[in-house]
């Protein structure tokens, strides 16, 4: 059986390094004569965005039965979001990528539940949100992709996993990692970009692969330490994100925590919902330390030039 694993792995890696190059260069073809829209964006010269399909395709075929579908349906949501970025409805003021996405987190939700995840279910859902925050740099996704597979695989033989469908527990958290360590590459080179469709793939493997470490109390543990370990693998990029962008210009690790939680176009939806075109001020030490300046941060709202000193650069990837 062991055996038999090996040979998959080598053959799942060398299928999704070669479709990573071929998607490569079909995306850069067709985005240079126009034709891709925002699988194309003007980043540094172009850069085809949504070639996570490949790493979405492979999982979807090699994730254990019965557990892929989570992973196939939120990898079409997502693709839907990569494909229209940030175009509206004309009949209502929200982004169809986001629209999408957040019916994918439903179902994801709700798919689990069938499963018997029960709770783990939301929290696999939840796992999108850090993903997405990770994938904001040339390679962040992809590292803490691979570095929780291996945190994972610790954890099954810590934990003594039971076996899933007659495959060691360990086979899902191998699986994710070799397949992420086959696309990799060219994103740490800066050369594509997972997607959507990519880091919303990760996201629910991942929370699979938690959950059949042993459990919902195993999910959210690893949950919390994914949300940690992306808040302190984007920390520089953040800090010059909060003094251009949120014009916060000693931001605790507490503000970096609070961005992979609730940053982002969905987060800052919810803040448009919430707090109108409010802004409140945090001032208690505590709250600071915790991230509550970030978490009441209101793009929405009016906001003073004050801390601003030039314009705002743009800092790696689109948010």
């Amino acid at each position: 059986m062991y055996v038999s694993m090996v040979y998959a792995f080598i053959y799942v890696f060398i299928v999704t390094a070669l479709g990573t190059l071929f998607v490569d260069a079909l995306f850069r073809f067709l985005g240079k004569r126009g034709f891709l829209g925002n699988l194309f964006p003007n980043v540094r010269g172009g850069i085809p965005r949504g070639v996570g399909i490949i790493p979405f395709i492979v999982l979807s075929f090699y994730l254990l039965p019965g557990y892929n579908d989570l992973v196939l349906i939120i990898g079409i949501c997502a693709f839907i979001d990569d494909v229209f970025g940030r175009r509206k409805f004309s009949f209502m003021n929200i982004e169809i990528g986001q629209f999408s996405r957040g019916i994918g987190m439903i179902l994801v939700m709700i798919l689990g539940f069938i499963h018997g995840f029960g709770l783990s279910s939301i929290i696999i859902a939840f796992l999108i949100q850090p993903l997405n925050i990770s994938d904001m740099q040339p390679g962040s996704c992809a590292m803490v992709t691979m570095v929780m597979s291996i945190v994972t695989i610790i954890c099954m033989v810590i934990a003594g996993s039971h076996p899933v469908a007659e495959l060691p527990a360990t086979y899902t958290p191998l699986l994710i990692f070799v397949v992420c360590l086959a696309y990799c590459p060219l994103d740490f080179a800066g050369k594509i970009m997972l997607g959507e469709v990519g880091n919303h793939t990760f996201a629910v493997a991942l929370g699979i692969a938690f959950y059949l470490t042993g459990g919902f109390w195993w999910t959210l543990l690893l949950a919390i330490f994914t949300v940690l370990f992306t808040a302190f693998v984007r920390r520089s990029t953040l800090k010059v994100f909060f003094r251009q962008r949120l014009r916060l210009l000693n931001p605790t690790f507490g503000d970096y925590i609070m961005d992979v939680l609730t940053g982002g176009g969905l987060g800052d939806l919810f803040r448009k919902w919430i707090l109108k075109d409010k802004q409140y001020e945090v001032n208690n030490e505590i709250l600071i330390s915790l991230g509550f300046r970030r978490l009441l941060f209101n793009p929405h709202a009016v906001h003073t030039d004050g801390f601003v000193q030039k314009e705002p650069q743009s800092i790696g990837r689109v948010r």
